[in-house]
C-alpha cells in the first residue's frame, strides 16, 4: 500500500465538551498553556503541528460526545505532566497490560506513559517523548 503524500498531514483534533469555559480552564491546567479562544464555542491548543480543539456542540442543539478512544500527546517532562493530572485528579484507575493506567510505566511495547481522563469523559493518554513507538 502507497504511503500517504506528504501534502496529507493530521492538524486539528476535536475534544468536543459541556462547558468550554471549565473544558478550557481544566486543559489549560493539565497542559500548562492557555490555549485561545477561537469562536464561542471553540477553544485551540496548540500541540506540535497539531491544534487540539475544544468544542462545545451545545450551539448546534447537539449534545457533547467524548472520543471512543485514546488521544496520545509526546511530551518533554512526563513527570511534571504526570503530577498536574495527579492534582487535577484525572488519573485513571483503569489498567492496560495489568499495569496502573494512571501511573508512569513503561508499557510492554516500551513507552513510558500514563493515562487519564478529562471531566468530559475524552480519554488522553501522555508518553514520554524519549520513549515513543510509532511501528518503525
Amino acid at each position: 500500500m502507497p504511503k500517504l503524500s506528504a501534502a496529507t498531514r493530521l492538524f486539528r483534533l476535536i475534544l468536543q465538551v459541556a462547558d468550554l469555559d471549565a473544558a478550557a480552564a481544566f486543559h489549560g491546567k493539565l497542559l500548562g498553556a492557555k490555549g485561545r479562544r477561537v469562536h464561542s464555542s471553540r477553544h485551540y491548543f496548540d500541540c506540535g503541528s497539531v491544534i487540539l480543539a475544544l468544542v462545545d456542540p451545545s450551539a448546534d442543539g447537539k449534545k457533547p460526545r467524548p472520543n471512543p478512544d485514546f488521544i496520545y500527546f509526546a511530551v518533554q517532562d512526563l513527570d511534571k505532566l504526570h503530577g498536574r493530572a495527579k492534582k487535577l485528579r484525572c488519573l485513571s484507575k483503569d489498567k492496560v497490560h495489568g499495569a496502573p493506567a494512571g501511573e508512569i510505566v513503561k508499557r510492554p511495547w516500551g513507552e513510558r506513559s500514563f493515562y487519564a481522563s478529562d471531566p468530559d469523559g475524552n480519554r488522553l493518554c501522555f508518553v514520554d517523548a524519549k520513549t515513543l513507538f510509532t511501528g518503525r
